[in-house]
């Protein structure tokens, strides 16, 4: 309940304001974009049990042009501890900042770079198999490169806990965006986390996802999942969205 409520109020704090940004996609976190999607995933997961992902918001706001705030809001439904549970997971909030001075070009090659940081909220639900349990906090450094239709964006977060069970991980990430003819995109996102906290262990995964704008400010879109080496956090997963630019 408590990531439904700093959500509420998170959007009631930025309804006062309406600004248009939607000539970059919006799968790149670092993209100066309103937006917010509506998601589900499932995955099957290692040991045999299922988790369904529900993205109750997934989107972003520029508070002005060279800063965003990106929320997610998620509530699972899984069987991992034996029976069906469902409830609240976790809260994100991530504002990212774009310094002037480091917005320019590279070859033939536009860049920006990126600061920020995400506040995890989990919403205690740890005990039926939702949710790591910990409060995090999350500094993060990024890189988008523009070429053409190409974007790239290799980026670098460090999670730690301030409440709740320890955490301690290093996340690699290289997100590639392909704008395709008539309103369609694709994306390859690879994220290659350390946890220092157990044994170093690699969850590696990967994701592609096809989409299409149908409108400027409607589209849809599909999610391929899939778990990468020995400490992978799931086998495959499959997914659904809908975009809604603002």
């Amino acid at each position: 309940m408590k990531c439904l409520t700093l959500l509420t109020a998170v959007f009631i704090a930025l309804s006062g304001v309406s600004r248009s940004y939607s000539a970059e996609n919006a799968s790149n976190p670092l993209a100066a974009v309103n937006n917010t999607d509506v998601r589900a995933q499932y995955f099957d997961l290692v040991d045999g049990s299922e988790r369904y992902d529900f993205w109750v918001a997934d989107g972003a706001y520029m508070l002005t042009p060279k800063l965003k705030l990106k929320y997610e809001l998620h509530y699972w439904d899984t069987d991992v501890t034996g029976s069906s549970e469902s409830d609240w997971e976790s809260l994100h909030l991530k504002p990212i900042y774009f310094p002037e001075k480091w917005v320019g070009e590279w070859g033939t090659w536009k860049y920006k770079t990126a600061f920020g940081g995400e506040l995890i909220i989990d919403a205690g639900n740890e005990e039926q198999g939702i949710g790591s349990g910990s409060d995090q906090i999350a500094p993060l450094v990024g890189l988008a490169l523009v070429k053409g239709d190409t974007v790239l964006v290799p980026l670098v977060q460090h999670f730690w806990d301030f409440d709740g069970p320890d955490v301690n991980q290093t996340a690699f990430r290289l997100i590639s965006i392909q704008s395709l003819p008539n309103g369609f995109w694709g994306k390859l996102d690879a994220k290659v986390p350390v946890d220092w906290e157990n044994d170093n262990a690699i969850p590696a995964t990967a994701e592609v996802q096809l989409g299409k704008m149908f409108t400027p400010s409607f589209g849809l879109y599909m999610d391929g999942l899939v778990g990468v080496g020995n400490d992978r956090p799931y086998d495959w997963g499959v997914g659904l969205g809908m975009r809604f630019h603002y």
